[in-house]
């Protein structure tokens, strides 16, 4: 402990930010592309884009699943499970598929999909394969390469870490509503904190929501002795419970007829009425253990759980209505909904998106205000020749990595899903793959820059002047492979493939600002916020000139500033 208790809680916002900042910068930034990640997906499957999109329409329902039921009857009568989708606002397709048995070693067979043309006169089975959106969505908690559960337990004491800085941070914010007025540019670590303070507060609600949620996510894992004790260690049994959609059946070698999924479409409407459905799913189709799952569209309420009236497939009985109605479950499930977002429309889902955003901007001044601090400790040194500490450049060349190639890299992810080949093996991965080989590839060149004293900020503004060409490009590289350009989209409102256009052009005009910042101030430079004698010679001068003009200061004007120099020092 610190001398004082706000010495101790500065320390302790310090810290735990610090000791996982650029792992959340992943975590934010990824998550945040999320709130996206159906758009995302149908962006990266250009094959598509036309003659595809269409509504969902209710008076079709009994034939698109007639047709489908026959459909995957004829073209993968051994599968494990077959999927009717219907179109909804974020997949705005129909689509019949089906998922092979899962080999040894895997949790879930191959997936495979075909989609019906807008007027049902066409299937289109040669669509490529791409993670799309879902790659973000894995990522911010799963990390791809490790393992699931070592990764989750990895993603979950980083989250703890961040509500421990959000709270520490309130708690040291003497001015909360204050600094969310001021930012003073040019000001070196002034600056810094101002804009870590600003990026801060504006989200503040939502980073508490978010990090907590996000902790709900991983309950279970974190603290299972609960549901073990109650259910004696069944496992199984709990999540049966919690999520009986969840339990797949025992595979069976006892061959049964299959009923058709159309005559259980009254029972649907008697539980029902009108509502849109979301999909069909067939399990075990041809087994005497089959199940068909009837599951509810509820894009349009405050919840996450799935709303399911699964059938047995060969005598139609109901088995289980899987709609949960425990305080326990509801109060679980919107948290849930709260983290994701999936009950939000496209609006809401933005502006999460600008404060997902926010959250990387609160993190990424956070670093770079800590590199300012530790270049102003070594000023002396630096201003005398010496080269700055290897701890200094480890900071300097992460910092670059994750700041400016986070978007470098998902563009260039973009950019893979577009020009490899189309049947490439395991041609999903290549493009996760593309995804760390460029963020890789900008860690060697940063961490190589410090270990020759390059001088970073050029750096900085090549890596980001880059990023703005790759983003500002996508749109024309998207048109190019997919046959739809910008004014196309917009001419036929296909306002997904807009919207995704559109904030490319965004991305590109914020890495353009900066890099112009860049170059301007070069305030991003650690050794650049050492300044030198002939500028602190000259601020000296015009210090004394405001000093004898001004009138004195209050002692409540005194106690202000002396705040602010202290909270600069922490």
């Amino acid at each position: 402990m610190k001398e004082t208790f706000f010495r101790s809680m500065t320390w302790l916002h310090t810290w735990a930010g610090l000791a996982v900042c650029w792992l959340l910068l992943l975590i934010f930034f990824a998550g945040s592309l999320s709130y996206f990640r159906h758009e995302i997906s149908l962006w990266s499957k250009p094959e598509l884009h036309k003659s595809v999109f269409q509504d969902y329409d209710q008076q079709r329902i009994g034939q698109q699943i007639a047709k489908g039921q026959a459909y995957l009857a004829d073209k993968a009568p051994d599968a494990a499970s077959w999927t009717i989708s219907f179109p909804s606002e974020r997949k705005p397709y129909l689509s019949f598929g089906w998922a092979d048995e899962p080999k040894k070693g895997e949790r879930r067979g191959k997936f495979h999909e075909h989609v019906i043309s807008k007027d049902g006169q066409q299937i289109i089975t040669e669509i490529r394969e791409s993670r799309g959106g879902n790659f973000f969505y894995r990522l911010h908690f799963d990390l791809h390469y490790l393992p699931v559960v070592a990764a989750r337990w990895i993603v979950g004491l980083a989250t703890m870490a961040m509500l421990i800085a959000l709270i520490s941070g309130v708690v040291i914010h003497k001015r909360i509503f204050k600094d969310f007025f001021s930012f003073r540019p040019a000001k070196g670590s002034r600056s810094w904190l101002d804009a870590h303070n600003v990026s801060a507060v504006m989200a503040l609600p939502y980073h508490l929501i978010i990090t907590y949620t996000g902790l709900i996510t991983l309950m279970f894992m974190f603290m299972p002795w609960g549901a073990l004790q109650e259910y004696d260690g069944d496992v199984r049994a709990f999540r049966a419970d919690l999520n009986p959609a969840r339990i797949q059946a025992k595979p069976s070698k006892e061959a049964a007829p299959l009923i058709e999924a159309t005559s259980l479409l009254h029972q649907i409407q008697q539980q029902w009425d009108a509502a849109p459905l979301k999909q069909v799913s067939i399990s075990a189709p041809g087994k005497d253990n089959s199940r068909i799952s009837f599951a509810l569209n509820s894009e349009q309420t405050v919840t996450d759980r799935r709303n399911l009236l699964i059938f047995d497939g060969v005598k139609g009985e109901l088995i289980s209505k899987a709609d949960p109605d425990s305080a326990t479950y509801k109060t679980y499930d919107t948290l849930m909904a709260l983290h994701t977002a999936r009950f939000a429309d496209w609006a809401l889902r933005g502006f999460f998106f600008l404060c997902g955003l926010l959250g990387c901007a609160m993190v990424a001044t956070g670093t770079l205000l800590w590199a300012v601090k530790i270049a102003q400790k070594q000023q002396k040194a630096i201003q005398s020749g010496t080269e700055p500490t290897v701890g200094l450049r480890l900071v300097d060349g992460l910092n670059i990595s994750f700041i400016c190639g986070l978007p470098l890299a998902t563009a260039i992810f973009f950019y893979a899903n577009r020009l490899l080949p189309l049947y490439m093996v395991d041609r999903p991965q290549r493009e996760v793959d593309a995804f760390f080989i460029t963020l890789a590839v900008i860690a060697l060149v940063a961490l190589w820059d410090g270990l020759r004293g390059a001088q970073s900020w050029r750096r900085w503004r090549q890596w980001l002047l880059l990023g703005t060409l790759a983003f500002a490009a996508l749109p024309l590289v998207g048109a190019v492979t997919s046959g739809q350009s910008l004014l196309a989209n917009m001419i036929d409102n296909q306002w997904t493939l807009v919207g995704f256009d559109m904030v490319s052009l965004l991305f590109a005009l914020a890495l353009g600002f900066a890099a112009r910042q860049v170059r301007q101030s070069k305030l991003i430079n650690p050794r650049q916020s050492a300044t030198s004698p002939r500028t602190d010679t000259a601020r000296a001068g015009r210090a004394s000139v405001v000093r004898a003009t001004r009138p004195n200061t209050s002692a409540m004007t005194r106690e202000t500033r002396d705040g602010d120099l202290e909270e600069v020092r922490q």
